[in-house]
C-alpha cells in the first residue's frame, strides 16, 4: 500500500508520490447522494473541470463558499447540485463592511441560501480589529437567526499556527480565549443549528471536541481541511475513529477544496483523493500533498480510518441532508 516519497523537486506539491489521479474510482459505499459540505468553487468558469474531477471521484452535491457575483452564474447551470453559503467579501475590512454583509445575506438567501459563514480565525480577528462576539456583529447574528438559517463558523486554526505565527498572545489571544468566546455565542443561539468547520477548528484535541458536542446538541461538525485533517487525524488515528464512531450523527463530510485558474483536474483530485482515503480505507502511507507546517524530514504519513460503511453513510448523505432539512432545502428534490 506504501509508496517510496520522491525527492521534492521530483513531482508537484500536489503529487510528491506519482499517483495516477486519473485512473478509476470505485464510488462510496453510500445509499444515494455523496455530499461534500465543504468547498470553494470560486469561479463558474472552474465549474466544468470541477464537476468533471468530482465525477470522477464520486462526489455528487457541494455546499460552497462562493462570491456572490459567481454564485448567481452557477446557480443557473449547477443549482441542482450545489447550495451556497452566504459570505462577506472576505478582504473588505471598510468601516461599511458589515452593511455589505447584511446586503449579502440578503442575496445570497434569494438564491436559496440558508447557511451563513463567519470567518473567526485568529488572524481574521486580528486585522478586523474585532472579535466574532462583538457588538458590531450583533445585527448579522440577528439576521441569519431571523431568517432561520444555519450558522456556520471557522474557529481557531492548526496547533501548528498557534506555536508559530499566532505565537503572540498580546496580537491573536489564545485558544482558550477563542474558544470560550464561542461557547458564549453557542450558549446565546442555543437551539439553532450550527456547523463547526474543520472539526470544529480543532482536531487536536478530540476531548474540547466531545464537550462541546455533549453540551451543545445542536452543533455539527465537519471534516473539512485536507492537509490538516490528514496530519492530525492521522496522528491521532485510534482515537479519532473512536470519535468518528461515537458522534456518528454529528459530523458532516468537507473537503474544503479550492479552486483556482490554476487548479486543474490532478490538484482537485489529490484532495479528493486523500479524503477518501482517510475516512474509507486503512490505507497507511506517504500523503501525496506536501504539508508547508512541517519540514520536509518530518513529513505526516496518512493512517486511514477504515469508518464502519453505516458511519460513512451518514457522514457522506444523512447528517447533510438532516442538516439541510432544518432549514428547509435539499439538493434539486434529490435524495
Amino acid at each position: 500500500m506504501s509508496e517510496p516519497t520522491p525527492a521534492p523537486t521530483d513531482k508537484p506539491d500536489y503529487n510528491r508520490t506519482g499517483i495516477d489521479y486519473h485512473a478509476p474510482q470505485p464510488r462510496p459505499k453510500v445509499n444515494g447522494l455523496v455530499i461534500d459540505a465543504h468547498v470553494h468553487l470560486l469561479a463558474a468558469r472552474h465549474a466544468d473541470e470541477f464537476f468533471a474531477c468530482a465525477d470522477h471521484y464520486g462526489f455528487d452535491c457541494f455546499v460552497s463558499m462562493t462570491p456572490l457575483e459567481e454564485a448567481l452564474t452557477l446557480h443557473r447551470r449547477w443549482g441542482h447540485r450545489l447550495h451556497f453559503i452566504a459570505i462577506p467579501t472576505w478582504q473588505d475590512d471598510s468601516p461599511w463592511r458589515i452593511d455589505n454583509w447584511l446586503r449579502r445575506i440578503e442575496g445570497f438567501y434569494n438564491i436559496g441560501s440558508r447557511i451563513a459563514k463567519f470567518h473567526a480565525a485568529p488572524g481574521t480577528m486580528q486585522r478586523m480589529g474585532k472579535r466574532l462576539d462583538d457588538p458590531a456583529f450583533r445585527p448579522l447574528f440577528r439576521e441569519v437567526a431571523d431568517r432561520g438559517m444555519i450558522i456556520m463558523t471557522h474557529i481557531g486554526d492548526p496547533d501548528t499556527w498557534y506555536c508559530g505565527k499566532y505565537a503572540d498572545c498580546d496580537k491573536f489571544g489564545s485558544r482558550e480565549e477563542h474558544y470560550r468566546m464561542w461557547e458564549g455565542l453557542l450558549e446565546e443561539y442555543r437551539g439553532h443549528p450550527w456547523l463547526g468547520a474543520h472539526m470544529g477548528g480543532n482536531p487536536e484535541n478530540l476531548a474540547r471536541l466531545q464537550d462541546l458536542l455533549d453540551r451543545f446538541p445542536d452543533l455539527m461538525l465537519d471534516c473539512s481541511a485536507t492537509r490538516w485533517m490528514v496530519r492530525e487525524i492521522s496522528a491521532r488515528r485510534d482515537a479519532a475513529r473512536e470519535f468518528f464512531i461515537r458522534n456518528q450523527d454529528r459530523i458532516v463530510f468537507g473537503t474544503d477544496q479550492v479552486t483556482g485558474d490554476t487548479r486543474g483536474f490532478d490538484f482537485l483530485a489529490s484532495r479528493f483523493w486523500c479524503h477518501r482515503k482517510l475516512w474509507e480505507t486503512a490505507y497507511i502511507g506517504p500523503t501525496p500533498i506536501l504539508d508547508p507546517d512541517l519540514p520536509e524530514d518530518q513529513q505526516p504519513t496518512l493512517r486511514g480510518l477504515a469508518l464502519p460503511d453505516e458511519v460513512l453513510q451518514k457522514i457522506y448523505h444523512d447528517n447533510p441532508l438532516r442538516l439541510l432539512a432544518r432549514v428547509g432545502v435539499t439538493f434539486g428534490g434529490w435524495g
